[in-house]
């Protein structure tokens, strides 16, 4: 199957209607030829993009649109206030606007699921009972897809996913907001080329004003204009992208990253490592591979490299 180059692949979680089975997984012979296709396709995506927009994902629109009115007034407080949304880890808290990246800042969560995490955010920027409601909605039911899509990620390569260890992953909040105004210029840098430290990225683009670019594989840079009602998906080291002024309009967004295991060694499948096919990376906790991007300022990938086995 060849993808287009002119825009991400597109995939319909409708059609992936096959529940998760027991011991050998369906994703080998027995498997329906029409499962087999959509398994491949994401696979594909996965493997030639890093990036795929997501359509039927069951999340409500409403609730998509709840949380974007939410984050605007939250972004829009006084910086005082945003300050107190102090880092739990490093990247998680409030980010203001920097030499580097002057025209963007960000306020986080660091855990979706942590009943904790989501009282001392409430706490910090003094939401309502209402407005802690749907962030909890909100971050319910991207945890949940999340969880779904990295099974299904597993599957299209043949892993028994029932058999997959360290689940769930935490889940990281960060809501952004880019700062152009007429005195932005035209193309004018919103945010740094990089890529996610994450496992896995599930994006709410802000649906009036565009900005987003991926590289492409052949060193491209290609505009990802919003779709209204969709979620785009990144992955990790994968996906490198920036997001860059289109327009004299303030860009906001809501980016919720699956990040590795807390516990749990990083490492390939044994089922994916054959003579043919070695392990590549040395086995590593997410933690020293987060800490290893920091302690080398890496952001598009650089960090991944330096965890290769030639390299030690």
């Amino acid at each position: 199957m060849v993808l287009s180059e002119t825009s991400v692949p597109v995939i319909d979680l409708r059609d992936f209607d096959f529940e998760f089975e027991d011991e050998h997984d369906k994703s080998s012979s027995s498997s329906s030829s029409s499962e087999k296709v959509v398994y491949q396709k994401l696979r594909e995506a996965c493997e030639e993009w890093g990036c795929f927009r997501i359509i039927n994902h069951g999340i409500p629109i409403s609730l998509m649109s709840d949380m974007k009115t939410l984050i605007r007034s939250l972004l829009d407080l006084p910086p005082e206030i945003k300050a107190r949304n102090a880092d739990v880890i490093t990247g998680s808290g409030y980010v203001a606007p920097s030499p580097a990246n002057p025209l963007y800042e960000a306020l986080g969560l660091y855990d979706y699921a942590s009943p904790e995490a989501l009282r001392r955010f409430s706490d910090q920027l003094g939401l309502s009972p209402y407005q802690r409601g749907i962030v909890e909605k909100y971050g319910r039911a991207v945890n949940e897809l999340s969880l779904d899509i990295g099974k299904r990620m597993a599957k299209s390569l043949g892993l028994n996913v029932l058999k997959l260890k360290g689940w769930p992953w935490p889940c990281q909040f960060r809501i952004n907001k880019y700062n152009f105004s007429d005195d932005t210029l035209l193309g004018s840098s919103g945010v740094q080329i990089h890529t996610d430290n994450s496992f896995l990225t599930i994006l709410q683009e802000d649906e009036d004003v565009k900005g987003l670019e991926i590289i492409t594989k052949n060193g491209q840079f290609l505009p990802v204009d919003p779709s209204p009602g969709t979620l785009l998906l990144n992955l990790g080291d994968i996906a490198t992208h920036r997001v860059v002024c289109k327009e004299a309009m303030i860009r906001v967004s809501i980016a919720s990253f699956m990040l590795g295991p807390k516990d749990e060694v990083v490492e390939a499948p044994q089922e994916l490592i054959d003579n043919e096919n070695p392990s590549l990376y040395i086995p590593f906790h997410y933690q020293h591979y987060r800490n290893l991007r920091l302690s080398t300022k890496s952001r598009a990938g650089e960090a991944l490299q330096l965890l290769l086995r030639n390299n030690t």
